[in-house]
């Protein structure tokens, strides 16, 4: 039939019916048409509603117009089964209105239908899961749980939104009716059979089947109802034990537990009841149970903290979510519906969010998450209907609601218009102007008055709107922001470029000239450093700007544009000083700051054109930046730093040219390929090709034009070969396009090469180094690779091939030297160094040969190894200045590259300050580049020396000494910008700031092995050097003399007279403890160690010299002037003195006499180092005042006194008047009462007292006046606060002796006077008062309170009753408890303090100068105290206990401090100083034993004498720790650190004060306990007392440190672990937006960095919480600030991975990261760093271990990510097992390294890496593991060079240069790895032993040699009267033992090191013995039988021999498997 495509489907059914006769059957609308497909789930009815051509019906296509009921059968859960008619063309939730009607249920929409799946479908459904390897062990487990504990999951619901035949329900099929909602059954009662029936049937079912888990009880009673309700009431005879079958009626647990009497019992309970009312009653009690309604599925969720899945049940029931548990199906927590928010449901995973109801989301892993969600919207469905229908009363309620809907969804904001705002100045003017009226843009309206004017239309006119252009990435508009705000800082510096700086007034002196040139030479660096980087930026912006604006990496620009701009700004500001000294100096510093100008506007104008908005032609940018690279040639030109010959440059424009024309012809070449081409697109492809090829020749140019300048600096270079690559990129596009021009490439391919290998001729350093030079260099390259490939004879003997060339060249070089040579002597000089060179040539080839002919053989690799060390030495002599050049060279560029990127590192640090979030860490930063920042002038100054004077050796080592000193604060600033990266919000500053740290890595490695090769060249001269330089500075000292004399001297910039002072005093502790360090080298007669002490005191001679003319300059005193001067210059002149005998005592090592002199001369230097301190201002009164008190004390020496004409009242009131005012006369008055004493006793008594206050008195002076010259030095506040109360004391201890007041009064007295001297410690705490911690800090308050508290109610007890002694006991424990508070209070507000996060706790120095000066002290007065001639037996003991226990103090802290220090020099040295001090002590506790033996006068001359030595020793080791390197560093306290301690403090204060007043109150109530009103007095201040106490307390714990932090992290925390919830719910949902603004390798990067310093802070975190209150703050902020941004990039990184899986698991692994970090932190918190929270101590632990496993998850996975990208990282870890595990996986990883190289490698060098960092742990001795990590870094190194190679020629394919380059790479890969191997084969302890064997052995043969000759000489005479068979028992056991320690040896070869190790050390003992026995069994034959001498001693030579072979083949066996050629030959050796 045909139809109007528009017809309707109902009017299409019309016309058929009456068309058609047979099919007017039935009633019309059981009947549709229906579109059949060959599947039948595909078929179709078409709605009635709809038009025909809605089903896009096409002509012929076949419709069936049939029946639309079809049958249906329904089985109930009963098991009756029903058909009903159903309409196929419905839906099923439709279907279910009519089934339910029929079947008589009114709630359709609680019931659902289920497909029975039998069995064998069961199988194929998991099968297909099998195949697919997702069904693994785990799932196959839950899978088994599944079925034990009936879950939803296992009912198999058919969908309600489809049809049944799209669901494939055949017709035949039978469904199960299911109840699937349990909403309105509560209301099921005997009302509705139907419903009743099938509820009570399910029910039986869940409970027979385990579903609801029952008691027995209650089983047996539901079986008593199901009786009732099968057999009806209970009959006794019918119904007895055997007539059920349990297994219908119990649940299968209960079956076995006979049951049967219990359920009749339950049945007889039910007599009479009605079937449907026992019904009621079952599923009545079904509803009590807990699970009932309940739906389960049976899910996996994660473990908080941990990467691990536990299964669980999910239950859902009409009005809540629940957790419970799997096993006894208790509810662990439930949610209710109405508080979610929203769910989503992957494949893999559900996850419901409660918005504001719950932190966090609820997620758990299942494949059912579609049936949950569809469970729980059928719930959420069911109840708003039935909220609807609650709403509306009457029948239809819905009719009259009216519809309101609005739709509000966030949009994203467009620019729509960008303003650059001009920053102009302020204008001022009144506001209040006239009115002006103006006509607006549509010309002049009318105005009316009081009433509405019309609406006015705005006008744009001559704008366009920008509204309409592409909207900007996100990205874009990064970058717009990013140069906007760099244009406004490059028109800032430009602004600033108008004037110069002002100059401070300058001398003329040589110290102020050398100022001026230092400034100049460190501004043109800083400058110089400046353009490169500048440049390099520019030609990076024009590299990456160079593609499809799509592809271009944004942040990559951005980093660029904030390079130049934060470089120009500092540019600005050194170019500004410079102009200023170059005006100074009559140069044009006008001219300067023009050029500087120039560049700064050429900048400015390349960001213009750089705007990503921009439309300019690409032209232009290329044009402005290469302007740039003008404005900067010019520049540098004005300075005089144009780094490269004209001629370089010259070239390199020209090759740039070459390439630009050969790049013409090829386009004009491709344009006529392009008119020759017929097919258009071809056409276009080859003209878009050459446009490309044209413009990236222009960018060559442009870049050329812009790196010509700098070309010295490395990343110009990068940038211009990167160009050049770009270039080669589009050439082949070209050609490719244009196959027809061919023959044409190469010439453009030839001019690019050419320019390449100029470029890298001068990045090696392209100026010729004399024709030595190469050869040289090559020689001592390949005899490094020979020594380091020992072990591996073909790579030996391809590098002698190498060796033997050079030589050859070296020696044919030398020759032609010595032909053109006129002189004759020198002409001969050169013939013999040639000829010495061709003989060790000679030498070496042969052994090479050798070597070649037997590969295995060790002793021949020997041989080769020592000629090519002749070889060495021979080149050493021929070249030796040859190679210093070279190397001093090199080390000049690496220094030069080093200070450049230390700049550019410190302008990236300080541009990115201000987008760091994390304070502290750029805090850090800030300090670290404060360090640097002071050395790289150094640095510079060394470079500039060692360049203007290439020959002069002081030059060059100045140069290595800046070298040296600068690579540790580098360091230190490369790991602070490292932990600074993460925590910068803003992109491009990140960027910039982690590229330079690398560089400045990269640079500083260059820099150290730069600086160790030259210093093995330049070493020896170090003493001549430092003599020299100590030379020129007394020099120095002379002319500042003669300019203070003529009133010349100035000060220079910035020194003060309060700097110079504390300068001069470091710097003499600086120069006694080198000088201290020199000596004892000295001693040692090591020469290299003694020179770096030289060098050591020559620098700090120089910090003295220029801080003493400092000094001399800045003070107006002239007596003070002079003396430092002439002092400065005297110390110097003894110093040089010093120097010179050194230099001889070196020449003559333990010689006595020469140390003798060191030591005078030593004595000399430090008394005129003490005179120079002692010049300072403020010294003197000191020392005038320990004068007097010395003079004073000096009477009390007298023996008699004199009779005082004073009363003992007179002399008492007098010595209490005078203690207040302590001085000298304290000792007049005391001495008058010694002589108003009567009896002896009071007089010694009294005069001991008043020689311990002069005692202290000193002390305290002393200790003043050393801390007036170190104001920062740590610990003498204390030292100095502690000799003010040793005064106190013992003033009181004379006024207690002297006073006969009341008793009681004296007590109090001294209870003020202890008062007064603590207070001060409350003043400012910012040092530790002592070494408790914070928790020890309350205990002591809390006992210290409790004494208080006593002894106040003992003060006023006593006082009533006048128990007045009692009275004083009260007092005086009352105020030393008040002492301990106040101190423990001190130390607690210290801790407080410092914990705040932006606080810096003092850092503890490596040696407590104070305890070595204390332990000094303690020794000199014991020493004193044995040679005191009146000493007695017992203290001569005493004393000897107290020297005994000081030294050893020493020799620890002297252990520890070597343990600790990175400074080899100082490793040594207290090594050394310890043994020292160990050895004097030895010898004086020997004669202390002796002189304890025999107590006479000879044995106490020997032990005066012992004491001298030690005291020396001990001395010098005081001056030598007493160096400020070692010294602490004091905490600096933030101002809310000061406010944190504030109550602390203030509590303290307000107990002192009142107890002050407590006590004087009880003084006078002592006195007069009659006096009312003084009580009440008393009694309030005993009130003020207790309550300030109490304050103290509670404010000590609630302020605990670290609480505070602990909780802003954990808030921190879960706000992290809410955003990785809702970017995991996006990512289910597939609503992640891909991050657009940065790439997927920075993402990366930012992680792992993250991760890295998260990962070093856990132990430190953990380590806090266990013992370090006050580190906690710190380190858990720090700790905090790192997941914001791991977070961040974490999500980032998700947004950018397509594969679902990999995306969950990143977010899965980083959001437990965060939870196991959160548990940490809130252990952490509890633990609070009281060590004495035990309890908490193993929650910490636990916590640790879960962080530390999370990490290391996450690492594992970036690591595979990153492994794609090519990277290798690794934490730090713990090292399981032995060295030969390691070593062995090493050499087996290392060999597969080489045999990869061929094919590129991968994973191995991770590999690799993690075991050598475990190999080098675990290594012999630090040496061994130094030089492997070193070995397998350079092998790195080596395998990354290959992988970019590799990469570079896989972009470009057939470039040669490239190829050639990989295959070196490859070459050198291979030579690295035998490195390796050698260093390991180094670390072997078994190869070591069989080494020292073997040389041990060859001693003994030699030894034996001699005894043969003796005896053939007839001299080897018998001792005594032996004879031989005294010996001959003893030769042959030996020889026994021997044998089998042969056996052991070859049996050790096959085992382990170790094993090996022991039997080649027992086999040498062994043969030492029988050496021995042998030859006295030889000497007992006698003299008169020499040829049996002979004979015997040869035997035994053989046995040696053959030993020595043993031992060597054991040793080149180890660890060979047993079929190696090795251990054949070992078995040979054995026998």
């Amino acid at each position: 039939m045909q139809f109007e495509p528009s017809t309707m489907v109902y009017d299409a059914c019309r016309i058929i019916r009456e068309r058609v006769p047979e099919a007017q059957l039935g009633q019309p609308n059981d009947y549709g048409l229906f579109l059949s497909d060959e599947d039948p789930k595909k078929g179709i009815w078409l709605e009635a509603g709809k038009a025909l051509d809605y089903y896009m019906l096409r002509n012929g296509d076949t419709l069936e117009y049939k029946k639309k009921q079809r049958p249906l059968k329904i089985r109930m859960l009963d098991g009756t089964v029903k058909t009903v008619m159903v309409d196929d063309s419905k839906i099923v939730s439709d279907m279910l209105m009519t089934i339910c009607a029929r079947i008589g249920i009114t709630n359709y929409d609680e019931y659902s239908l289920v497909r029975d799946i039998g069995e064998e479908k069961k199988e194929e459904t998991t099968g297909t899961l099998k195949k697919d390897k997702t069904l693994l062990r785990d799932d196959k487990k839950m899978e088994k749980l599944k079925q034990k504990l009936h879950t939803d999951d296992e009912l198999n619901w058919l969908d309600h939104g489809r049809t049944l035949r799209e669901q494939g329900v055949e017709e035949t099929e039978m469904l199960l009716l299911r109840r699937k909602f349990f909403y309105s059954d509560q209301n099921v009662d005997s009302r509705d059979p139907v419903q009743l029936n099938l509820l009570y049937v399910q029910a039986r079912d869940d409970i027979l089947n385990g579903s609801h888990p029952v008691s027995f009880d209650k089983a047996c009673e539901f079986a008593g109802y199901q009786c009732q309700i099968q057999f009806g009431d209970h009959n006794e005879s019918k119904h007895k034990a055997g007539f059920l079958d349990l297994k219908e009626f119990l649940p299968k647990e209960y079956i076995k537990n006979k049951g049967e009497k219990k359920i009749f019992q339950a049945h007889k309970n039910c007599q009479n009841m009605t079937e449907i009312e026992a019904k009621v009653s079952y599923v009545k009690l079904a509803r009590s149970l807990k699970t009932y309604g309940v739906s389960f599925f049976l899910v996996k969720e994660k473990m908080k903290g941990k990467n691990k899945l536990v299964p669980r049940l999910l239950g859902i029931t009409k009005e809540s979510v629940m957790r419970v548990d799997e096993k006894t199906k208790e509810v662990i927590q439930e949610w209710n519906l109405t508080n979610i928010k929203r769910w989503a449901a992957s494949p893999k995973s559900f996850t419901l969010d409660f918005g504001d109801y719950q932190d966090g989301y609820y997620s758990v892993q299942t494949t059912e998450g579609e049936q949950i969600a569809q469970l729980i919207a059928g719930y959420i469905d069911i109840i708003l209907k039935k909220k609807k229908s609650k709403d509306h009363f009457g029948l239809e309620g819905d009719e009259e609601s009216t519809m309101l809907e609005d739709s509000v969804s966030p949009k994203k904001s467009t620019v729509m218009q960008q303003q650059f705002n001009k920053v102009g100045k302020v204008e001022t003017g009144s506001v209040a102007l006239p009115a002006i009226m103006r006509s607006g843009a549509g010309g002049p309206e009318s105005f009316q008055m009081g009433s509405m004017p019309q609406a006015k239309q705005h006008i744009t006119s001559g704008q366009m709107h920008r509204g309409h252009m592409p909207p900007l990435t996100s990205a874009q508009q990064a970058l717009t922001g990013t140069i906007n705000s760099s244009m406004q800082a490059v028109q800032a510096a430009q602004a600033s470029l108008d004037d110069f700086d002002t100059l401070p007034p300058l001398g003329t002196d040589a110290a102020s000239q050398a100022w001026r040139k230092n400034k100049m030479d460190e501004s043109k660096h800083e400058i110089h450093s400046q353009v490169d980087a500048i440049t390099a930026g520019t030609a990076s912006m024009v590299n990456l700007t160079a593609g499809d604006p799509a592809e271009t990496d944004y942040t990559a620009v951005g980093c660029a544009v904030t390079t130049i701009s934060s470089n120009l700004t500092e540019m600005s500001k050194g170019v500004k000083l410079l102009a200023a000294l170059m005006e100074d100096e009559g140069g044009n510093g006008q001219q300067l700051l023009g050029a500087a100008k120039n560049l700064a506007c050429a900048v400015s104008e390349m960001l213009k054109t750089a705007q990503p908005a921009n439309t300019e032609p690409r032209q232009n940018l290329l044009q402005a930046a290469g302007n740039v690279g003008q404005a900067s040639g010019e520049l540098l030109s004005h300075i005089g730093e144009t780094d490269t010959d004209p001629q370089f440059q010259d070239m390199l424009m020209q090759l740039a040219k070459a390439v630009a024309n050969a790049a013409a012809a090829l386009v004009l070449k491709a344009k006529n390929v392009a008119q020759k081409s017929e097919d258009s697109a071809q056409q276009n492809r080859v003209i878009a090709a050459a446009t490309q090829c044209a413009l990236s020749t222009s960018q060559l140019v442009a870049c050329t034009r812009v790196v010509a300048p700098t070309i010295s600096s490395p990343v110009c270079q990068e940038q211009l070969i990167e160009a050049g690559k770009l270039v080669a990129k589009s050439v082949e596009g070209c050609v490719e396009a244009s196959q027809g021009a061919t023959n044409d490439e190469g010439l453009l391919k030839q001019a690019l090469n050419e320019l390449l290998q100029h470029i890298k001729k001068y990045a090696s350093g392209g100026h010729p180094i004399g024709r030595h030079g190469e050869a040289t260099d090559r020689i001592l390259d390949v005899t490094e690779n020979i020594f380091s490939s020992m072990g591996d004879a073909g790579e030996m003997v391809r590098q002698a091939r190498i060796l033997a060339q050079a030589t050859s060249d070296l020696v044919n070089a030398i020759k032609m030297d010595a032909e053109g040579e006129s002189d004759l002597e020198n002409s001969r000089k050169l013939l013999s160094a040639a000829k010495l060179l061709a003989d060790a040539t000679a030498k070496m080839v042969e052994a090479a040969k050798g070597a070649a002919a037997n590969p295995d053989s060790e002793e021949q690799q020997q041989k080769l190894r020592e000629a090519a060390e002749g070889l060495r030495m021979a080149t050493n002599a021929a070249a030796q200045n040859a190679i210093k050049k070279r190397l001093v060279n090199k080390l000049e560029n690496a220094a030069k590259q080093a200070a450049a990127a230390a700049t550019q590192t410190i302008a990236a640090a300080q541009h990115a300050a201000s987008s760091n979030k994390n304070q502290a860490a750029q805090q850090q930063l800030v300090q670290s580049c404060k360090v640097v920042a002071d050395q790289i002038p150094q640095l510079v100054q060394g470079v500039r020396g060692s360049q203007s004077q290439p020959d002069s050796p002081s030059a060059q080592l100045a140069l290595i000494s800046a070298s040296q000193n600068f690579l540790q604060p580098g360091a230190k600033m490369v790991t602070a910008s490292k932990a600074t990266v993460p925590t910068i919000s803003d992109q491009a500053s990140a960027m910039q700031l982690s590229q330079c740290a690398k560089n400045l890595a990269s640079a500083l490695a260059e820099l150290r092995t730069a600086s160790q090769k030259a210093q093995e060249a330049c070493g020896p001269l170090e003493i001549d050097n430092a003599l020299s330089m100590v030379r020129d500075l007394e020099k120095g000292m002379q002319e500042a003399k003669a300019s203070a004399q003529a009133g010349k001297l100035k000060p220079l910039p910035g020194e003060t007279l309060e700097k110079c002072s504390q300068d001069l005093g470091t710097s003499t502790k600086a120069v006694s403890s080198a000088i201290a360090q020199l000596l004892s080298e000295a001693t040692q007669g090591n020469e290299n160690y003694t020179g770096m002490a030289a060098r050591d005191v020559a620098q700090a001679l120089k910090s003295l010299a220029s801080a003493a003319r400092g000094v001399a300059a800045t003070t107006d005193d002239l007596p003070a002037r002079n003396a430092t001067l002439d002092c400065a210059g005297d110390v110097m002149d003894k110093s040089a003195n010093l120097i010179e005998e050194t230099k001889r005592a070196i020449a003559k090592p333990g010689d006595a006499e020469s140390q003798q002199r060191l030591a005078q001369v030593a004595k000399a230097v430090s008394q005129a180092l003490n005179r120079c301190v002692n010049c300072l201002p403020g010294q003197r009164d000191v020392d005038n005042a320990i004068r007097t008190v010395g003079e004073a004390s000096k009477t009390l020496l007298a023996s008699e006194f004199p009779a005082s004409g004073k009363s003992f009242q007179d002399v008492q009131a007098k010595l209490n008047r005078v203690a207040a005012g302590l001085n000298q006369s304290a000792n007049e008055a005391g001495v008058d009462m010694a002589g108003t004493s009567q009896s002896k006793e009071d007089q010694t008594q009294v005069v001991s007292n008043l020689k311990t206050i002069s005692m202290s008195s000193s002390k305290l002076l002393l200790a003043a006046k050393a801390l007036s010259t170190d104001p920062s030095s740590p610990n003498l506040k204390n030292q100095l606060a502690a000799a003010a109360r040793a005064v106190t004391d013992s003033i009181n201890q004379l006024i207690t002796m002297c006073t006969q007041q009341a008793p009681g009064q004296k007590e109090c007295d001294n209870a003020l006077r202890e008062l007064e001297s603590v207070k001060g410690m409350l003043e400012n705490p910012t040092e530790a008062v002592t070494e408790l911690s914070y928790f020890d800090c309350i205990d002591s308050v809390m006992e210290n309170s409790k004494v208080l508290g006593e002894s106040m109610a003992g003060i006023s007890q006593n006082a009533k009753n006048s128990n007045l002694p009692e009275f004083g006991d009260s007092v005086s424990s009352g105020s030393k408890a008040l002492c301990g508070l106040t101190e423990a209070a001190a130390q607690a507000a210290y801790l407080v303090a410092v914990s705040d996060p932006n606080s810096t706790a003092g850092q503890k120095g490596l040696v407590d100068p104070a305890q070595f000066a204390r332990a000094n002290q303690s020794i000199q007065m014991a020493c004193q105290n044995l040679v005191d001639p009146a000493c007695t037996q017992s203290q001569v003991l005493s004393a000897a206990t107290i020297v005994a226990k000081h030294t050893s103090a020493l020799c620890n802290a002297c252990r520890l401090a070597s343990s600790n220090t990175p400074n080899p020099v100082a490793k040594r040295q207290f090594v050394q100083s310890a043994k020292e001090v160990a050895n004097t002590t030895a010898n004086l506790v020997k004669s202390i034993k002796a002189l304890d033996g025999a107590f006479n006068h000879d044995n106490r001359e020997k032990c005066k004498a012992a004491t001298g030595p030690l005291i020396e020793a001990v001395d010098n080791l005081t001056a030598f720790a007493s160096n400020p390197e070692f010294a602490s560093i004091p905490a600096q306290i933030s101002p809310e650190g000061h406010a944190a301690m504030e109550p602390i403090l203030a509590a303290a204060k307000t107990m002192l004060e009142s107890s002050t007043g407590l006590i004087q109150t009880a003084r006078s109530l002592a006195v007069n306990p009659k006096d009312p009103p003084k009580w009440s007095v008393l009694a309030g201040h005993s009130r003020t007392v207790s309550d300030s106490i109490k304050k103290l307390i509670t404010n000590m714990r609630e302020k605990a440190p670290g609480q505070r932090e602990c909780d802003d992290a954990i808030e921190v925390l879960n706000g992290c672990i809410r955003e990785v919830d809702q970017a995991s719910l996006a990512a289910i949902s597939q609503h992640l937006t891909p991050r657009e603004d940065i790439s997927m390798e920075n993402l990366h990067q930012q992680m792992a960095a993250s991760v890295h310093e998260i990962s070093n802070l856990i132990d430190p975190v953990a380590v806090a919480a266990r013992s370090e209150a006050s580190q906690l703050g710190h380190k858990v902020s720090q700790m905090a600030s790192y997941f914001e941004p791991l977070i961040m990039a974490a999500i980032g990184t998700a947004s950018k991975i397509l594969s679902s899986q990999q995306q969950m698991a990143v977010l899965d692994q980083t959001k437990t990261l965060t939870e196991s970090a959160l548990q940490m932190l809130y252990t952490a918190k509890e633990a609070g760093g009281n060590p004495k929270a035990s309890h908490m101590q193993e929650a910490l632990e636990e916590s640790v271990q879960m962080m530390k496993e999370a990490v290391d998850d996450l690492g594992a996975t970036l690591a595979e990510a990153a492994s794609a990208a090519g990277a290798v990282d690794t934490p730090g870890l713990e090292p399981e097992g032995t060295f030969v595990d390691y070593q062995t996986t090493m050499v087996k990883t290392a060999k597969a390294i080489a045999v990869t190289v061929q094919e590129m490698l991968t994973n191995e060098f991770g590999d690799l890496a993690n075991e050598a960092k475990y190999a080098a742990v675990t290594a012999e001795n630090d040496e061994i593991g130094s030089n492997i990590k070193k070995q397998v870094g350079e092998l790195g190194f080596s395998c990354t060079g290959l992988v970019t190679k590799a990469g570079a020629l896989q972009c470009s394919p057939n470039d040669s240069f490239t190829k050639k380059e990989l295959i070196e790479s490859a070459r050198k890969v291979s030579e690295k790895v035998s490195h390796v191997l050698a260093s390991l084969q180094a670390g072997n302890r078994g190869t070591q032993a069989c080494i020292t064997a073997a040389s041990a052995v060859s001693g003994i043969i030699a030894d034996l040699d001699t005894t043969i000759m003796f005896a053939t000489a007839g001299t080897l005479n018998r001792e005594n009267t032996e004879t031989f068979a005294d010996h001959r028992e003893y030769i042959l056991k030996t020889a026994k033992a021997l044998v089998e320690d042969t056996k052991l040896l070859v049996s050790g070869a096959g085992a382990s090191q170790e094993k090996l190790a022991q039997a080649a050390q027992s086999s040498v003992t062994t043969i030492t013995k029988l050496a021995d026995v042998v030859k006295l069994g030889a000497a007992s034959l006698g003299s008169e039988d020499p040829e049996t001498q002979v004979v015997l001693i040869n035997a035994v030579k053989d046995v040696a021999k053959a030993l020595a072979n043993l031992i060597s083949a054991t040793k080149a066996a180890a660890g060979k498997p047993h079929d190696d050629p090795s251990m054949l030959q070992l078995k040979s050796s054995a026998k």
